[in-house]
């Protein structure tokens, strides 16, 4: 069972009770005994691309990490979305902040569920616009791969694993769909 990390009420400082409230839920919360507020907390949702380059999209954008976690391993360009914007608008934004890459957004990929931390990953496909990069300072490197060279013993997440996974299968079938699951 999920144990809330919340130990004081954000609306008045007491220390809150972690129980079921009394307003019908079934969950237990964090419910503060002071003044009653219901602390919920929802799953995280993190947003990115698949960027790839030329006609027939042989090649992928990776990005080398410079923070914690997984430091120095490759990722997709991605990142938690922010209060907002949409979850294309926080692809977009995460592509250009962690890679530098101008990009044209197509279809949503993937959906993976990463329920062991609260967290949904969401990846579109995207067409690079231009083979340079500029990477931010969450980025070490930016650079494509073909399929072969892809450092899959180095990849940061599961979700970025099975992300690439998908997409090299999708375009050696030709088309690509939409994929959803659960991360374990």
């Amino acid at each position: 069972m999920f144990r809330s990390p919340i130990r004081f009420c954000c609306a008045c400082a007491a220390a809150v009770e972690h129980r079921i409230p009394d307003d019908g839920d079934t969950r237990v919360r964090a419910v503060c005994p002071a003044c009653g507020t219901i602390h919920y907390e929802n799953p995280l949702n993190v947003v990115g691309t698949v960027p790839y380059w030329g006609q027939d999209g042989a090649q992928v954008l990776l990005c080398r990490r410079a923070i914690e976690p997984r430091r120095g391993k490759w990722t997709l360009p991605a990142g938690f979305m922010e209060l907002g914007e949409t979850t294309e608008q926080g692809a977009l934004r995460e592509t250009v902040e962690e890679a530098g890459a101008q990009i044209a957004l197509e279809g949503l990929f993937t959906l993976l569920n990463v329920a062991r931390v609260g967290q949904v990953h969401i990846y579109y496909r995207a067409r690079l616009l231009s083979d340079r990069f500029d990477p931010g300072h969450e980025t070490l490197e930016a650079r494509l791969f073909h399929e072969h060279e892809v450092p899959w013993e180095e990849l940061a997440f599961r979700t970025v694993h099975e992300t690439l996974r998908r997409y090299f299968d999708d375009r050696r079938q030709g088309r690509f769909g939409v994929h959803t699951g659960d991360i374990a």
